[in-house]
């Protein structure tokens, strides 16, 4: 019998690893983010009492009001670009060219190529953007329905297996206790990346605001939602504060600059304070992730990838092997 269950776990498995590859070459990453992020949000909203519609309720005011900042934040975001650019490229070609520093654009026009032709890249030719966010928005849409439809009826987070009277039921036991462990994994790690990029989000306020520097709630905004991807998040959140710092001067640049590295420091210390030992993965483990979560999955991929990682962990975790001594052979003689 335990036979049986051993091959059954490993089917299941397969099956898993079969499901996520789906998502993958169907473009189904942004769908199923959006199913975690709502249920997620969801749980937190419910606060345990079993009267589920007013957590819905609240939800759907809060995604509304969400929906519409990211609208006004967006507009206003274009806007300030292009304004943000005259100021600050000038001021960051100057430097580098006093410094030896070899950029790939030299002046505004060659800036907008080399970002027209990164943009390229990434799309596959412009013309596709506006179907690429219509198809990306009809899945947020339909994750978030397939949210509320869990969390109505949140067989996913029973993690009981049901009685394996039959090959089906076996089967779609394991699948239900892996999709539990996987959202548990989700929610521990998107939690405390979330207390992170908030703290982090909270002292730059304070810093840009103290110094007055431009576009402040630009910063906060980009800060807080750049926190939630880790590693490159704060690549992009610290180039755009430094690119905006140079619209002042070199000098409140690297200022700037500095204050970001001290945060930085700071944040090793959170991490093993509030995540701790519970899913802290090497550095180079991690940025492996990121670069298979991003060519497998896009940009929803780095988001995915270190709940991958520690969903890997966790499973591996459940099962113990064996300590054997192994007793090294002498070389082989030379003929």
């Amino acid at each position: 019998m335990s036979v049986a269950i051993d091959r059954s776990l490993k089917i299941s498995y397969l099956l898993f690893l079969v499901i996520l590859a789906s998502i993958s070459v169907l473009h189904l990453t942004t769908g199923l983010v959006a199913t975690l992020f709502s249920y997620l949000a969801l749980k937190k909203l419910s606060l345990g009492l079993q009267r589920k519609f007013p957590a819905i309720i609240v939800f759907v005011i809060l995604l509304a009001a969400i929906f519409y900042g990211f609208g006004y934040f967006v507009k206003h975001t274009l806007a300030a670009v292009p304004e943000i650019v005259d100021k600050s490229l000038p001021q960051i070609v100057q430097f580098a060219t006093e410094h030896g520093i070899e950029l790939p654009f030299s002046d505004l026009d060659s800036f907008k190529n080399t970002v027209l032709e990164e943009v390229r890249n990434a799309l596959g030719y412009l013309g596709n953007f506006a179907r690429i966010a219509t198809f990306e928005s009809v899945f947020f849409v339909i994750g978030i329905v397939v949210a509320v439809g869990i969390f109505l009826n949140p067989h996913i987070d029973d993690n009981r297996t049901p009685h394996p009277l039959n090959l089906f039921s076996l089967h779609t036991g394991h699948l239900a206790a892996l999709f539990s462990s996987f959202y548990k994994s989700f929610e521990t790690v998107m939690g405390a990346q979330v207390i992170i990029s908030a703290i982090n989000t909270f002292l730059t306020t304070i810093y840009v605001f103290a110094v007055g520097m431009p576009y402040a709630p630009l910063i906060v905004v980009v800060t807080f939602l750049c926190g939630l991807l880790p590693v490159v998040g704060n690549l992009i959140s610290n180039t755009v504060i430094v690119c905006i710092a140079f619209r002042v001067s070199p000098s409140f640049a690297g200022w700037a600059l500095l204050f970001l590295v001290t945060i930085h420091k700071l944040e090793y210390f959170l991490n093993s304070r509030i995540i701790g030992g519970r899913i802290r993965h090497p550095m180079w483990l991690t940025l492996i992730a990121l670069v298979f979560g991003e060519r497998l999955f896009g940009l929803a991929g780095v988001v995915l990838a270190p709940v991958l990682l520690h969903f890997i962990k966790v499973e591996a975790s459940r099962f113990q092997v064996e300590q054997k001594s192994y007793k090294l052979l002498p070389p082989a003689e030379k003929v």
